[in-house]
């Protein structure tokens, strides 16, 4: 399916733009995410740029009948009333994988939310590892790789980087991209 999807997109006229870093361990950030098709996108982009990418799930996800397939698609079970939270157990898997390449759509939703939620950030400090941003651009059918962004808590000259990188994405469905901002920059 990942082959099929990149071969239809280059067919389609889609471009991937960048790199991947050579690097074992990253938070991959992809907005905006505005439509279902996103998925499509996805699939070609882990063939393209040749990745294996994991997601958090809720744990109940990964029970029987269905929690091996999840595992096999790159899932990792957060259990979000476990003490510590969510970002503890993704940065606890960090530092037990040899290799680990976290995608989250920051977004959290594909309509327009006021803000971004600040998971990435948190997980990527907490597990020392850097923030590498993939925009998409639906008229100009190009998926963008960034640099990679090392972050350690410095939330606004992160954010400030990630406006100017998002500014350029254009999604599927124009009314579903927000603001790119935390709640907490929302809230100051």
């Amino acid at each position: 399916m990942i082959r099929l999807a990149e071969r239809w997109l280059k067919w389609r006229g889609w471009q991937f733009i960048g790199h991947m870093p050579d690097l074992e361990k990253f938070v991959i950030i992809g907005a905006p995410h505005t439509s279902n098709w996103d998925f499509v996108l996805f699939l070609g982009a882990i063939g393209h740029w040749k990745i294996t990418p994991a997601f958090v799930g809720k744990h109940t996800l990964f029970r029987w009948p269905f929690g091996s397939f999840f595992r096999r698609l790159g899932g990792l079970p957060v259990d979000r009333d476990r003490p510590g939270g969510m970002v503890r157990q993704v940065a606890e898997e960090f530092e037990r994988s040899e290799r680990l390449i976290l995608v989250v759509a920051p977004e959290g939703t594909r309509k327009a939310a006021p803000y971004w939620k600040s998971g990435f950030a948190r997980i990527a400090a907490a597990a020392r590892v850097p923030i590498v941003p993939v925009y998409v651009d639906y008229p100009g059918k190009r998926l963008v790789v960034g640099e990679p962004i090392s972050y350690d808590g410095g939330e606004r000259a992160l954010m400030d980087r990630l406006r100017i990188f998002f500014e350029a994405g254009v999604g599927k469905d124009g009314k579903g991209k927000g603001p790119v901002r935390l709640k907490e920059e929302h809230s100051v």
